[in-house]
């Protein structure tokens, strides 16, 4: 055993480190407030069209969230690297990371577009299988799914210039391009969903051309930055083939690992809400759409504590600094948590403003939400806590922690759970998600026991060096 485990490291952390911490996260969290504010405002004016239509968008984008944690899973993975690597500042190895991120995310988006082109219709009434307004709501979806499909390609560049940019310390560029990107989105959707200024009035498909419109601005804007700016990880499109295979094979692998966790947790959440949308009508998918609307605008906190935690804990270990990692580590971890509960009181208090914004939403439907949004919030301080857990896991390039702790509680606890009370009890949405995500107090418990191991404890410049050359 290392004899540095025994060593006393305070639970909290210097405002210092907290500081700089927050100046990777508040750029970071306020992009993806723009980002949540996004669908918000999609939700806002989709319920101005019932129940039905607004369910519509929200179980095609159920399906979809597959697609997003794919290609988060697999920038993540690069991620680790480029984060490592901007910690010596070697240019070389940032670039075949993102090499790495925009080949194998572009070929995904292209899969995930015919997908969405041919496939959409069964896949809709699967998840909607049982739920008293289906074939209207499937409808609706089908429309939604097949525009949104030219958005992939564009989405998987974005993600893949976006993301290295954070993992290279700069935060604020995201920021504006996201920026820009809303205000596209929220001007096309007033003028293309209700056919405002003379435009059509296209409904549900308005608001898909109003997103592949602002997707393509965003991707459009990146890559003017990245054509100006010349950021150290940015490769010119016909540099993208030229990968060091040892690299990249290094790369794969522990995306592999990072792939098989993120996809077993958002696949049992699909099964998941595909149980929920079978409990009513369009009341319930519309109710559960909007609370995830709300709640997504706090748990951004989630995500900010994650990237800052890699990105600081990456480059400490890039710079071979393995005592003061591991510090680092626990003050993130109590900074998870205090920052989760400061933010859970915010979000249940914000369950008063939700017949104010879905005012055309049915009683029925703002009653799941508000009960709903009550519940996320109750959970923000253990998923705070669990995300920062796996970050620093991942920072060290221990991928496999995260893969050992999801498949295993997901397999074995998760998804039985989601069997044995979706079919054999008649429990509401809510309570169903309230039970079952008690599951992840065995997750932390396991990722806390996986990480004393400090198997992520090392510095993946050194072992990696060697393979640039090849």
């Amino acid at each position: 055993m290392n004899k540095t485990m025994n060593v006393k490291i305070p639970v909290i952390g210097p405002w210092s480190f907290y500081k700089t911490a927050l100046k990777i996260a508040v750029p970071i969290m306020l992009q993806l407030l723009i980002q949540s504010l996004i669908s918000l405002i999609d939700n806002f004016m989709v319920s101005g069209l019932g129940d039905a239509k607004m369910g519509a968008v929200n179980v095609a984008n159920q399906l979809n969230m597959i697609i997003f944690v794919l290609f988060n899973s697999i920038c993540s993975a690069g991620g680790i690297f480029i984060s490592q690597y901007n910690g010596i500042k070697d240019s070389e190895g940032m670039k075949q990371a993102y090499r790495f991120k925009i080949i194998v995310c572009v070929l995904i988006g292209f899969v995930y577009m015919l997908v969405s082109l041919f496939l959409s219709e069964y896949l809709l009434v699967f998840m909607l299988k049982g739920n008293k307004n289906e074939i209207a709501i499937m409808e609706q979806g089908v429309k939604y799914a097949r525009i949104i499909a030219f958005t992939w390609i564009p989405i998987a560049i974005s993600t893949a210039i976006g993301s290295s940019m954070r993992e290279s310390e700069n935060v604020k560029t995201p920021l504006m391009v996201s920026v820009i990107a809303t205000l596209v989105n929220t001007i096309f959707n007033w003028l293309l969903i209700y056919g405002n200024l003379g435009f059509p009035r296209m409904e549900v498909e308005g608001a898909a051309v109003a997103t592949l419109i602002a997707r393509v601005v965003e991707m459009g804007s990146y890559i003017v930055y990245c054509k100006i700016k010349k950021p150290l990880f940015y490769s010119r499109w016909r540099n993208i083939l030229k990968v060091k295979f040892a690299l990249f094979t290094s790369i794969m692998r522990k995306s592999l690992f990072v792939i098989v966790a993120e996809m077993s947790w958002i696949i049992t959440e699909t099964i998941m809400n595909k149980f929920y949308n079978g409990r009513g009508g369009s009341e319930v998918v519309a109710g559960m759409a909007s609370a995830w609307a709300v709640a997504n605008l706090f748990q951004l906190v989630i995500t900010g504590i994650s990237i800052s935690t890699s990105v600081l804990i990456g480059g400490t270990l890039g710079r071979g600094e393995l005592e003061y990692a591991k510090k680092q580590a626990r003050w993130m971890k109590s900074g998870a948590i205090i920052s989760g509960c400061f933010v859970a009181l915010l979000e249940i208090a914000s369950t008063g403003l939700l017949q104010l914004i879905f005012f055309k939403l049915s009683p029925e439907a703002i009653s799941i939400s508000r009960n709903m949004l009550i519940i996320i919030s109750l959970y923000i301080p253990l998923w705070n806590l669990l995300n920062a857990q796996f970050a620093t896991a991942r920072a060290g390039g221990d991928a496999l922690m995260g893969t050992v702790v999801d498949v295993t509680v997901n397999t074995f606890l998760f998804l039985p759970g989601i069997l044995i009370i979706g079919l054999c009890t008649q429990l509401g949405p809510v309570a169903m998600f309230g039970i079952l995500k008690l599951t992840d107090l065995v997750k932390t418990t396991i990722a806390e026991w996986q990480l004393r191991k400090e198997r992520w404890v090392k510095n993946l410049t050194v072992n990696t060096q060697e393979a640039q050359k090849i």
